[in-house]
């Protein structure tokens, strides 16, 4: 949905603060004689100071139990957080949140029903006996910073579900804290709203220039708003780094498919040069450029994964012979800005988007495939 450009309101403006996250740990304790659980094993992350960085995975990954450990709320097994910022270096790690200079945004908003939108943002400086002067200069500016302050004498429950959750964000921004920890925040909500606050928030994030800690499951959430994304699975880190650089490296098959739709098609190494990997599919032979990190010998079994929109159905400039796959349409469904097709290739169903189709294409259609090597990546099978 677009929005309207408009220089953003003053915002209440936090120290910015790295994150220093070194090998932390967390251990459930077995019940009934099964064996610990392992939620969270051996991560270390350093988030920058002012960046809106993302832990993004599959419910059960760890991402909440790793927040929460940054805010206090859980006790870490091993390892140690730390803040660092002009002041020095904090050790945080067994610090209680009150003393951390933390502010945590909720899915659930968890606002006082019988307060005010004005009360509710001011509670946290109440606490802090902040005076009243200061105080209600303080509300104001980050109420303006998430463009609410006309709705300041209401209830919460007589605000929207959107309306709530920039309540509950001021509230954690008047307190002007070191790290903002934000928890699915846009969960509950419906997905008009989503959309709508994504780039609420982040302009929010940007203009304060908290550090700011976002936990989601939500790919698209992730693309579109983060400076940086770790991606965790079975409790670790696998992979880290900017929504583009993730979504087009992915350094494996797991990171591959959870962050959007894309083709693994198996194959056999067969060259290796300054000129990518050549793999022998049963759809053809393809070249691509190999995940970072990996090494490939000729022989290995690898997979390649192709995102469906990479394909064209003519030759792109300069693209290789050897990445051209031709087959038959089986399937086609016309969505009007994009058709979304299933290929026939050689017995392998290859999925492909074409984008702005003058129409859906008939099945059993002949259609070539073309793609450039840039768009291809070669990554090793999963292991286990």
């Amino acid at each position: 949905m677009a929005t309207i450009a408009r220089t953003p309101p003053t915002a209440p403006a936090g120290v910015s603060t790295t994150v220093g996250i070194e090998r932390l740990t967390k251990t459930f304790p077995g019940v009934g004689g099964a064996a610990a659980a392992v939620a969270v094993d051996a991560v270390s992350l350093e988030i920058g100071a002012g960046e809106l960085f993302f832990l993004l995975g599959p419910s059960g990954c760890g991402k909440t139990t790793l927040l929460r450990m940054v805010a206090g709320f859980i006790d870490p097994t091993g390892g140690r957080v730390t803040f660092a910022d002009g002041a020095g270096v904090r050790d945080v790690t067994y610090l209680p949140p009150n003393k951390r200079n933390t502010g945590m945004v909720f899915q659930s908003y968890a606002l006082w029903p019988h307060m005010s939108v004005e009360a509710n943002v001011a509670f946290g400086l109440e606490m802090r006996k902040v005076g009243g002067a200061e105080r209600k200069a303080r509300v104001a500016e980050a109420l303006a910073a998430v463009r609410m302050e006309e709705y300041a004498a209401r209830k919460p429950t007589q605000l929207s579900g959107g309306q709530q959750q920039r309540v509950a964000l001021a509230r954690a921004l008047v307190i002007r804290p070191s790290v903002l920890l934000l928890d699915e925040p846009l969960s509950n909500l419906d997905a008009k709203l989503r959309l709508e606050l994504r780039s609420e928030i982040r302009r929010v994030c940007k203009a304060t220039g908290i550090t700011t800690v976002y936990v989601t499951h939500d790919q698209k959430e992730a693309l579109s708003m983060a400076d940086r994304v770790a991606i965790m699975q079975r409790g670790k880190v696998v992979q880290v780094g900017t929504p583009e650089g993730l979504y087009r490296r992915p350094g494996s098959a797991f990171v591959a498919e959870f962050l959007g739709e894309t083709n693994l098609i198996p194959g056999t190494v067969v060259g290796v040069d300054d000129r990518g990997v050549t793999v022998r599919t049963g759809a053809g032979t393809v070249r691509g450029t190999g995940a970072a990190g990996a090494s490939f010998v000729v022989g290995a079994p690898v997979l390649a994964s192709i995102r469906p929109e990479a394909f064209g159905t003519r030759h792109p400039q300069g693209a290789d012979t050897e990445n051209t796959l031709r087959g038959r349409v089986t399937d086609t469904v016309y969505l009007g800005e994009v058709a979304q097709l299933v290929v026939d290739v050689e017995g392998i169903a290859v999925r492909v988007s074409v984008l702005n189709p003058a129409a859906a294409r008939r099945e059993d259609a002949a259609m070539e495939l073309a793609v450039n090597v840039e768009d291809v990546v070669i990554l090793m099978p999963e292991r286990g």
